[in-house]
């Protein structure tokens, strides 16, 4: 009997093993793929060019997966390394807090939801497997656990006074990453709006306010009623406002869209899409929308998916981008990756320099280069993180 029962537990912890370790990689390693695609081949003038840019990108889901992100992978889109081969000075971090089963861009539903499965799968804290709000925070504490062991690699910025700082520490040549926290979503808030200045103290200062389903703040572009902002959509934008978290509008309905429009006293950001006059995909905004945003001294991030881009080469990213400088203006215009966002790529954030080699193909100027890989997201968040710090 002894014997049986020792082999149980051994049974047993093999399997947690495998759940704990290898599961894990299964599942993101197929999701978040990088197409396979001889090296590119980067040109000395376009590699000089690209080494010169503050490349920032608005967009990446990496902390929902079980990496160590300090440490180089084979999996995925980004790790720190591979953000320091690419050259990427900026990263916004996106939190995933649920997902409905059979996800697609048409009509979904929040009467399912694959980040439970994914939370205990991975075995992040038990918290998490009830608590949309506790996922979002998790996900945060992450982000903050990464930088603190990075070695000052990695910063965590909060408010503009440190973002100067962080600029100018990049301008000497320090080779220090910036990172920006986002919620995909305020479902998080789970229908109360104290979470939202919760979240702010932790560290929050990007929030979407949909994503794949509607919900208390109302229409998301792939749900089902088309809403716009709910009476406490309304007051999560004022109080975000009031706190100076920044208002992302990807996966919002258009008439939420419109609403958050004519309510916010700030700019907004799409952190990831793509112009919809160029890749009809009911995954983006119609053209007059995205002026809209613009128009109102918004930002925009480009995609590299097909849902956004419907052409995935550095080729088709690039007539992407050119089309949205060209409808929005060059100050506009920004990259917004989705990275590890269960996307297909045809290159990850250490292989940046063939958009800008293929935009030095296209004829961009330097300067329209260097707006669009970063220095545009400088500038906003310059300008619209909190400052003074609250």
């Amino acid at each position: 009997m002894n014997r049986v029962i020792g082999l149980l537990a051994v049974l047993l912890a093999l399997i947690l093993a495998i759940v704990h370790w290898v599961l894990p990689g299964l599942i993101e390693g197929s999701m978040n793929l990088v197409r396979p695609h001889p090296a590119y081949g980067i040109r000395a003038d376009a590699q000089a060019l690209h080494d010169s840019l503050f490349i920032a990108d608005l967009h990446t889901d990496s902390l929902l997966w079980k990496r160590d992100l300090l440490d180089e992978s084979d999996i995925g889109h980004v790790d720190v390394p591979r953000l320091q081969r690419g050259n990427v000075a900026l990263q916004v971090f996106s939190a995933t807090t649920k997902s409905p089963s059979g996800q697609n861009y048409e009509e979904n539903t929040a009467d399912s939801d694959n980040i439970t499965l994914l939370a205990v799968a991975q075995l992040w804290p038990t918290r998490t497997w009830t608590s949309i709000y506790e996922r979002a925070l998790y996900q945060l504490e992450k982000l903050q656990a990464f930088a603190a062991d990075s070695n000052g690699t990695l910063m965590v910025i909060t408010s503009a006074p440190q973002f100067r700082d962080f600029v100018d520490r990049r301008n000497q040549g320090e080779p220090v990453i910036a990172a920006i926290y986002l919620a995909e979503g305020a479902h998080p808030l789970e229908g109360n709006l104290d979470n939202l200045d919760r979240l702010f103290d932790a560290g929050l200062r990007i929030t979407g306010l949909t994503h794949f389903f509607d919900n208390r703040l109302g229409g998301s572009l792939h749900g089902v009623s088309g809403a716009g902002l709910t009476p406490f959509g309304e007051a999560v934008v004022r109080r975000a406002n009031e706190l100076g978290i920044i208002i992302d509008v990807a996966h919002a309905s258009p008439q939420m869209v419109t609403d958050v429009l004519d309510l916010t006293r700030a700019p907004v950001i799409l952190s990831h899409g793509g112009v919809r006059g160029l890749c009809d995909m009911s995954r983006n905004l119609d053209d007059a929308l995205m002026q809209r945003i613009a128009g109102a001294g918004g930002l925009i991030g480009i995609g590299y998916w097909d849902g956004a881009v419907c052409d995935i080469t550095p080729a088709g990213v690039v007539r992407s981008i050119r089309y949205a400088i060209d409808l929005l203006g060059i100050d506009h215009v920004a990259l917004g990756s989705d990275y590890d966002g269960t996307t297909e790529v045809l290159f990850d954030t250490s292989e940046l320099a063939i958009l800008t080699q293929t935009m030095l193909d296209e004829d961009f100027t330097e300067a329209e280069i260097r707006a669009v890989m970063g220095e545009n997201a400088r500038r906003f968040f310059l300008e619209h993180l909190p400052d003074p710090p609250l």
